[in-house]
């Protein structure tokens, strides 16, 4: 292959890629998927996965080309993903891809769905379409971290949210918390929301802050959002901010099996779902992570969120649950022994032990920065 197809391939895949976020937010718990029609360097036809149920990206990009009158015989496909072998919601990518004369496909990664999992290439190898895999291949990766977690384990996603003062601070020892971080930043963690489908926080976030949790755009187009509380002996008033903002998604209350039932009566009769999970055998008693990962997963969850406080996450690296952290940094000490840290949880017992980031990357973001990267255990 010349050195230029190979620049055009990667222009064409880095198009895909582009094409396949403004599935962000909509297309869960399906992956995020981009596809490029081109001949030469031209483009002829492009498209996304916009949700569930709707037309995959390389049909959409396939049908844009019939719309416009051309044809993609002997054209390339480039695409995100491997295109799909098995008939679900829509019909077999694979097919619309042979019909349509395609000569060449470039795709960023395998499907790691059993259902797909290097099927769709071998059908489309068969049918003398020449397939080339791996463009691009950790930009697909990290964009579909959810999807694949998913299909591998049953589990979501677990992104950790913080918001601190320079020396590692979320509240001053009278425990004032408004505001450490700047109003762009706050403004930025929130659309954070819009990348997941369901949100977490503890019993003390809840009572402490009131949050309604929500996102801020209700598009009919938007996957839905669940709002979920751990909450062991079922706290949670039934007057709250969360409670009385049912019409903007739904809340799902975790507790304990020693929970007050009028309590759970009262919150279902409001229209708030309430399960029971199992709890560890530690003191204090506190809910079990891995069986509320599970019950999440279960339900479809591919992403989760998490956002506070400062000992549920510290819990979740404790128990080596969370997947990546985003921490918003301000450029504010609050010190003292008393003021409350960002993170809690039993900590590890030796600096050789802790708790890494990999891929790390910094931004600013208004006067502060963030941090984020995938969070490595030892």
């Amino acid at each position: 292959m010349s050195p230029r197809q190979r620049v055009v391939d990667s222009r064409m895949i880095r198009r895909a890629l582009a094409l396949a976020t403004l599935g962000t937010g909509t297309a869960a718990p399906n992956p995020r998927v981009g596809a490029v029609v081109a001949r030469g360097a031209r483009v002829i036809g492009q498209g996304y996965h916009r949700r569930p149920g709707e037309p995959h990206a390389e049909a959409v990009a396939l049908s844009q080309v019939e719309m416009s009158g051309e044809s993609a015989r002997g054209a390339t496909l480039y695409t995100t993903l491997e295109p799909c072998c098995h008939t679900g919601r829509t019909p077999p990518c694979v097919d619309r891809i042979v019909l349509a004369g395609i000569e060449r496909v470039i795709a960023s990664m395998r499907d790691p769905n059993p259902k797909v999992d290097g099927g769709g290439f071998r059908a489309l190898k068969r049918k003398g379409v020449a397939v080339e895999v791996g463009v691009l291949r950790e930009e697909a990766s990290r964009l579909n971290e959810a999807f694949a977690k998913h299909v591998e384990t049953g589990l979501p996603l677990v992104t950790l949210k913080g918001a601190a003062s320079l020396d590692g601070r979320i509240a001053t020892r009278s425990l004032d918390s408004k505001w450490i971080t700047s109003g762009l930043a706050r403004r930025h963690a929130r659309l954070l929301r819009a990348e997941h489908e369901a949100i977490l926080v503890g019993t003390g976030t809840a009572l402490a802050d009131d949050p309604r949790l929500d996102r801020r755009s209700r598009s009919p187009w938007s996957s839905p959002f669940l709002r979920v509380v751990l909450d062991r002996t079922l706290r949670l008033s039934p007057r709250s901010r969360l409670v009385r903002s049912l019409s903007r998604g739904p809340v799902l209350v975790l507790c304990g099996s020693g929970a007050s039932p009028s309590r759970r009566r009262a919150l279902k009769a409001l229209g708030v779902e309430v399960q029971e999970v199992r709890e560890r055998r530690v003191t204090p008693r506190r809910l079990d992570l891995e069986d509320v990962l599970r019950k999440l997963g279960g339900r479809g969850i591919t992403s989760l969120l998490v956002e506070g406080g400062g000992e549920l996450e510290g819990s979740f690296l404790d128990l080596r649950l969370g997947d990546r952290l985003v921490l918003y940094v301000a450029p504010r000490i609050l010190g003292g022994r008393e003021a409350r840290p960002w993170i809690g949880g039993e900590g590890v017992a030796t600096a050789a032990s802790a708790v890494r980031l990999r891929r790390v990357r910094s931004t600013r973001v208004g006067d502060g920065w963030l941090v984020e990267g995938s969070l490595e255990y030892k």
